[in-house]
Formats: structure tokens, C-alpha cells, sequence
């Protein structure tokens, strides 16, 4: 079908490294990124890494050893630590994973952070801002505007000026026109094989293994995402859940799609009720981003044309 990207998710997805080893040897003409909090990588696999050349890393962080321990479990920061010093020998590409919230923004957007990524190797680094998804969420983690408006320019001014490719999933919407998900650029599979738009989104119709990806791409969550599409006219408020819920919501009472969320199985109305705040406090921040990024863009225009 064309994919040439394929993004394994899963919690801990080294525990089956081999294989990933098997899958990437399989289909060289695919790149694959497998996201991990690289405790299992040793030498052995690092080795193997580097000689096929298409399995790479993005590796969970969530900043220095205090914050990132106190996340992921005492001792996680000095394994990743281990494990970037490894990769690097091998010449394995790899790179950062990193969520942002209330209480982390400060420090995984500064320059120290990401001079530190560098210098162990990393040769990307993908930033996610926290969304409250399940019922026990907190929601006072999430960013404040003033937060995901520091990120925005510590991430352009980052990409400009290091060796390092970084994106901000969220703040990085004009590049693309919006939101990618739903089948316009990308999709997620659940570990039970329900298709879903997003990896953030967890309502579908169709099941992978009932179905094929061409039919799972024709069920009506998708119809509804490439019909809504893009969700605002300001590719700064891209995302249907953090930027836009009501139109989340009307997708998926359209779609008449069932809640995939493991566990809880969280309606949407739930969901979108914890979001609806933070996006009205973003749409004006958002809007003069959004103003400048224009101008900027013609006054571009204008200095090309004369010259």
C-alpha cells in the first residue's frame, strides 16, 4: 500500500527484539522506529542494529535523571544513558522521546537538554505534550499555553541552529497542514488490532484482524477524519482532541465508532470534557503565532521577489 514508515508502540518492544530484527531484515525497504526506554539494549543488539541499518530508536526521556526516574522507575536514567553510549559506538540512528507537561516544560525545552541529546548521539528528538487520556488522567499536568508557546520557539530555534532534527507533534502543524492522522499520513493499530486514527484517539469501527487496511482506511472514523480535515484553519491548533474537541466529538458520534481505550474505555465526552479548557486558553496564543508565521512568510515573499 505504499507505507514506508512503521512505528512500533508498545510498552516495552525490545522484550521481542529479535524480532524486530527478523521484521527490519525482512523488509529493508522500510524504515521502522521502534519507541523503548532502551533498558534491554546491550551490546549484542546494538551490533546487529548498526549492520542492518533500518530499525531505529526513539527513546523515552523525560529529562534529567530526576524527572525521568521519577516517571519511569528509579534507575531507568542511567540504563538509557548506558544504552545511548552503546548505540552511538554502533552507529545505530536513534533519537529522543520526550513528553512535556506542567512540571517538566522548563527543562526539557532548554538548550542544555538538547545539547545533552546531542552530545550522547541522539540524531532526532520527537517532543509529545501531555494529554489526559483514561478516566484516572491528571489532568493538571498538561501544559499551559504560556508553556506549549515556550516550546514552540525553543523547538524552531533548536532545529535551526543544532545537528539535530527535532519535531513538536502538536506545534509543528503548518508544516503538514494541520493534523496527520486518520489515514492522511499516518494510523494506529491497538495491541487487541483495533484501527484507530491516532495513537491518542481511541475510538474505531473495524478490527485488523476482521478486516483489511484498505477496508479498516474506508470505515467511518476515517471517512469522518478526511472529511473534517484540516480541523482549523490555524495549522497551530491542528489536533481534534487538544485544539478542537467538539469536532472530535462529532466524528465520533458520526462514525457511531466504540471506544478501544484498554480498560476504562473512556467516551468521548469524557475525554473531550478534560481538553475543552486548555483549548480555549491556547486559540489566542495560537492566533498570534499563527499572525506572525504569516507575516514572516510574506515578508519572505516580498524580500525574494525584489531580489
Amino acid at each position: 500500500m505504499g507505507f514506508i514508515c512503521i512505528y512500533i508502540l508498545v510498552g516495552s518492544p525490545l522484550i521481542r527484539k529479535n524480532d524486530l530484527i527478523k521484521l527490519a531484515k525482512k523488509h529493508s525497504d522500510c524504515a521502522f522506529l521502534a519507541f523503548t526506554n532502551a533498558t534491554l539494549v546491550d551490546e549484542d543488539f546494538s551490533l546487529e542494529l548498526g549492520d542492518i541499518g533500518n530499525l531505529g530508536l526513539a527513546i523515552s526521556i523525560e529529562g534529567n535523571e530526576k524527572e525521568t526516574d521519577a516517571r519511569r522507575g528509579h534507575g531507568t536514567y542511567g540504563k538509557i544513558m548506558k544504552a545511548m553510549t552503546l548505540l552511538q559506538k554502533y552507529g545505530v540512528m536513534f533519537g529522543f522521546s520526550t513528553c512535556y507537561h506542567k512540571y517538566n516544560t522548563d527543562s526539557v525545552g532548554s538548550e542544555e537538554y538538547i545539547d545533552k541529546m546531542i552530545q550522547k548521539g541522539c540524531m532526532f528528538g520527537w517532543y509529545f505534550t501531555y494529554i489526559p487520556i483514561g478516566k484516572n488522567a491528571v489532568v493538571d499536568l498538561m501544559a499551559t499555553p504560556a508553556q506549549r508557546e515556550y516550546m514552540f520557539h525553543s523547538v524552531r530555534k533548536a532545529r535551526k541552529n543544532k545537528p539535530i532534527f527535532i519535531l513538536d507533534f502538536w506545534n509543528d502543524g503548518d508544516f503538514v497542514d494541520g493534523c496527520i492522522a486518520g489515514g492522511k499520513n499516518y494510523l494506529h493499530i491497538n495491541a487487541k488490532g483495533d484501527v484507530e486514527p491516532c495513537a491518542f484517539i481511541h475510538y474505531s469501527n473495524v478490527n485488523i484482524n476482521e478486516t483489511s487496511l484498505l477496508e479498516a482506511l474506508k470505515s467511518p472514523i476515517f471517512r469522518q477524519y478526511r472529511s473534517h480535515q484540516p480541523f482549523n484553519d490555524n495549522h497551530l491548533r491542528p489536533c481534534p482532541l487538544l485544539d478542537n474537541p467538539e469536532k472530535l466529538r462529532e466524528m465520533v458520534h458520526n462514525a457511531k465508532a466504540r471506544p478501544t481505550q484498554p480498560i476504562d474505555e473512556e467516551s468521548v465526552e469524557d475525554l473531550t470534557s478534560k481538553t475543552e479548557e486548555a483549548a480555549k486558553r491556547w486559540a489566542p496564543v495560537a492566533e498570534k503565532l499563527w499572525g506572525d508565521l504569516k507575516n514572516e512568510s510574506e515578508n519572505s515573499r516580498q524580500r525574494d521577489s525584489c531580489s
